[in-house]
């Protein structure tokens, strides 16, 4: 091997990664700043092919990392058959649920109704994860969890002023990802297939069911603003694609217990953003609920000593702390 002469470059040192607690604020404030894409995204465009772009821009990106790191789909009838089932429930139908909701609530509302995820997912549990049975602290959580709900839907109003389609629509939305994540872990446990792949490859399916169903109820836009597009193409590209890979990471680094902790900066950054941004008015009720919710959802992740998750895939939205993606994110 020659030696380099005087006038050669060093060679460059291996880049390091950013720190892990940079990319985790990164996460929170990609998905939190979702619902405000969202939100204008459907000031130019219907909401199915609001959650179309999404879907479309972030298969392209994960289609790209699947590439890059020489990734293997995943293989088997079966497998391909639950990934179908995971797409509509944690991609397809939240998606566009949370879209059209947006229609006629602030950014605000639908980021924290995405916040009751976990307390969906512990109700869920008593009946399809035997190993989930709440203990006390757990029950006392979906207990706090729930009036900081009717905080937030201001109940001792009567929910005067609220428009109830719209957040029903959120709740549903929470309630399908919590649905989607019993699924996949009951079914797409020890696949074999990696995280990434088996992420790339839900993502790509849901973006196939969005592309029959969507012109069946939508026409071509006369116009396109560029704002709108702009924040479906920064929805799909940053809130799905990089979001996941970001994800990834963190959960390869420092675990997933730790990973899912961002699910309680969401409602935070997506109330901060709808107020500064979007001028939404915001009542003293808002963040007081909002607050409870997360304490009560906080609250209802406690574990007994001896229980041990099962791995699962890795969400392509926010995920209840109570699912907790293995290592293969």
């Amino acid at each position: 091997m020659s030696t380099p002469g005087p006038s050669s470059p060093p060679s460059a040192a291996p880049s390091r990664p950013l720190d892990w607690r940079v990319r985790f604020g990164a996460l929170a404030l990609v998905w939190g700043f979702s619902f405000l894409f969202i939100k204008v995204g459907t000031e130019g465009f219907a909401p199915l092919q609001v959650t179309f772009g999404r879907l479309f821009f972030g298969t392209a990106v994960l289609a790209v990392a699947v590439l890059v790191k020489r990734d293997r789909l995943p293989r088997g009838t079966r497998v391909w058959g639950h990934l179908t089932v995971a797409a509509l429930l944690l991609n397809a139908l939240p998606f566009s649920l949370f879209a059209y909701a947006e229609l006629t609530i602030p950014s605000t509302l639908a980021g924290i109704c995405n916040a009751t995820t976990p307390l969906w997912g512990m109700l869920l549990s008593l009946v399809a994860l035997s190993e989930d049975r709440p203990n006390r602290v757990r029950a006392v959580g979906l207990g706090i969890g729930f009036i900081g709900v009717l905080t937030v839907l201001g109940a001792w109003q009567g929910f005067s002023g609220l428009d109830v389609t719209g957040t029903s629509l959120a709740l549903l939305a929470a309630l399908s990802y919590a649905v989607g994540w019993i699924y996949v872990r009951r079914t797409l446990s020890g696949t074999g297939a990696s995280n990434l792949s088996l992420a790339g490859s839900q993502v790509g399916l849901a973006t196939l069911q969005l592309a029959v169903v969507t012109p069946l109820f939508t026409s071509m836009p006369t116009s396109v603003e560029p704002l709108p597009l702009l924040a479906v193409i920064a929805l799909g590209a940053l809130g799905t694609g990089y979001a996941m890979l970001l994800q990834y990471g963190i959960v390869a680094e420092v675990g997933p217990t730790t990973a899912a902790m961002v699910t309680y900066f969401i409602p935070v950054i997506a109330t901060a953003a709808g107020v500064a941004l979007l001028d939404e008015g915001l009542t003293w009720n808002t963040p007081v609920g909002a607050v409870v919710v997360l304490a009560g959802a906080a609250l209802t992740q406690t574990r007994t000593s001896g229980r041990a998750s099962r791995p699962t895939t890795v969400p392509t939205a926010p995920p209840p702390a109570d699912r907790r993606p293995a290592t293969r994110v």
